[in-house]
């Protein structure tokens, strides 16, 4: 019926394919596809099916329209690649990136701004470097998006020299090229450096700041702990000449910042009394600050504002109960988690080596080289015990004796990661390790101890911001 009925009139199936989508009708949107792939149809209609696709996260029905296109053009490749980056398959994005490169289709800016996103997402610096190159090659005239990117691009792979490098040459008459630097500088805990920044956009951008620009100046205020600038410039911008009103994230990045210095009471304030509604981020992020200081009965509060616990706010709370030897309610918290069948979020640890990244959980036995990876880590863990190093066995969320609990600590995926780039790259190589949450203190603690034994650089970017071990220094001065 379909083929008799839209056979012919190829533009009235694309639309209806679309009209589905858009009203969350999915499965005739998919029926009306597998009968449009068994024709020929225009690029402009798989171009259009494809970013339909792609924004309500159904990656399999683009790809299979991507596939199937009897010709493409840049708009595809395009739709593609920037698809895959916002359903966050990154990997994916650089493999039709590169695919793409050897059609008969030169990339575009578009292009190369979504694909610069993916390489910072991935933090993989040797694509980086690679996709940089490319549009030197090609002779890509850079305007203030792709400026924005390259910065962003080269903070989030660890690389802040070749950031700042950048952000030197390149035009900065638009306010999103001082942002990414400032945010750059900020994830890399350099806040004394934000601030200069932040202090010439007026006398060298002849730009204003912006909303944006005082989150990423809070942020860098946030990861090194200066709770009165903070305050001060969180005050500061809503006068003259800044004008700029703080909003929700404004408010969560001063949350972040009181919580972390320990100033639990004056963050509830904080939070209580806001002009608008508090979000689960705020909560999560007060919820964090209670596990870091130990108080269970503010992150009860906290919980209680949340109204459908993940995974992770369980495992915070378990974390405060632990931490105040509360058993009982920790055994609790596990058996609900059990119950509503909410599973933990595994950590993932990666390190790129020859331009393959390998990738770790917690207790991964799974590499091909795992037996020389747990034989070098038992090594390391009682050379680095000889230097002074002590587990931080309070992290454990387990009624467990002490030598169980400093095993569990071993196996953590970061450590996995680090001794497989030992193991992989030459003395003095600076090793660059990627991990998905944040990296807890115990594995802080030991990668320090490794930088001054090994006299080797570590750089760990987890979700919150890079950590540079050396000498058995961290830039972040332990406070993350």
């Amino acid at each position: 019926m379909i083929k008799s009925s839209y056979a012919m009139n190829p533009s009235l199936l694309r639309l209806l394919i679309i009209a589905y989508i858009s009203c969350n009708y999915l499965d005739p949107a998919r029926e009306l596809v597998n009968e449009i792939l068994e024709w020929n149809f225009d690029v402009v209609s798989g171009n259009l099916m494809i970013v339909s696709f792609m924004k309500v996260k159904e990656v399999d029905a683009a790809k299979s329209i991507f596939t199937k296109m009897p010709s493409r053009d840049v708009v595809t490749w395009n739709s593609m690649i920037g698809g895959y980056v916002k359903n966050r398959l990154y990997n994916e994005a650089l493999s039709v990136f590169k695919k793409m490169l050897i059609s008969d289709k030169e990339p575009d800016p578009y292009t190369f701004a979504s694909i610069m996103t993916a390489c910072a997402r991935l933090g993989d610096i040797s694509n980086a470097k690679y996709v940089h190159n490319l549009m030197i090659e090609r002779n890509i005239k850079l305007n203030y998006i792709l400026s924005s990117a390259l910065i962003d691009m080269y903070s989030k792979c660890g690389n802040i020299e070749t950031a700042r490098e950048i952000f030197s040459r390149v035009d900065r008459g638009n306010i999103c090229v001082w942002n990414a630097m400032i945010n750059g500088l900020a994830t890399h805990g350099l806040a004394s450096e934000s601030v200069k920044v932040f202090s010439e956009i007026g006398t060298k951008g002849g730009v204003r700041p912006d909303s944006i620009t005082f989150i990423a100046l809070l942020t860098a205020f946030s990861h090194s702990g200066l709770v009165e600038e903070g305050k001060r410039h969180f005050y500061l911008m809503k006068e003259e000449p800044f004008s700029v009103q703080p909003q929700l994230a404004h408010y969560g990045v001063m949350v972040d910042i009181l919580v972390r210095a320990g100033l639990l009471s004056e963050a509830y304030l904080m939070i209580k009394e806001m002009p608008m509604k508090p979000d689960v981020v705020i909560w999560r992020t007060f919820l964090s600050g209670c596990r870091i200081h130990k108080n269970s009965e503010l992150g009860e509060l906290a919980a209680a504002q949340i109204s459908h616990l993940s995974s992770g706010d369980y495992v915070l709370m378990s974390n405060i109960y632990c931490s105040v030897n509360k058993w009982d309610s920790a055994e609790e918290l596990r058996l609900a988690m059990k119950q509503k069948g909410v599973r933990k979020k595994r950590g993932r640890s990666w390190v790129e080596i020859g331009g393959i990244i390998h990738v770790f959980k917690a207790g991964d036995r799974s590499h091909p080289e795992s037996s020389a990876i747990y034989k070098s880590l038992d090594v390391l863990i009682k050379l680095t015990k000889m230097k002074g190093f002590r587990h931080e066995t309070g992290l454990v969320l387990m009624d467990i004796s002490e030598e169980e609990k400093e095993e569990n600590l071993d196996l953590h995926s970061e450590k996995l990661a680090i001794v497989y780039g030992i193991l992989k790259t030459g003395v003095g190589d600076c090793i660059r390790v990627t991990k998905n949450l944040r990296t807890c203190p115990d594995c802080h603690s030991w990668i320090k101890v490794v930088s001054k034994v090994l006299n080797r650089v570590i750089v760990v970017r987890d979700r919150v911001r890079f950590h540079h071990f050396e000498g058995g220094f961290c830039t972040c001065a332990d406070f993350w």
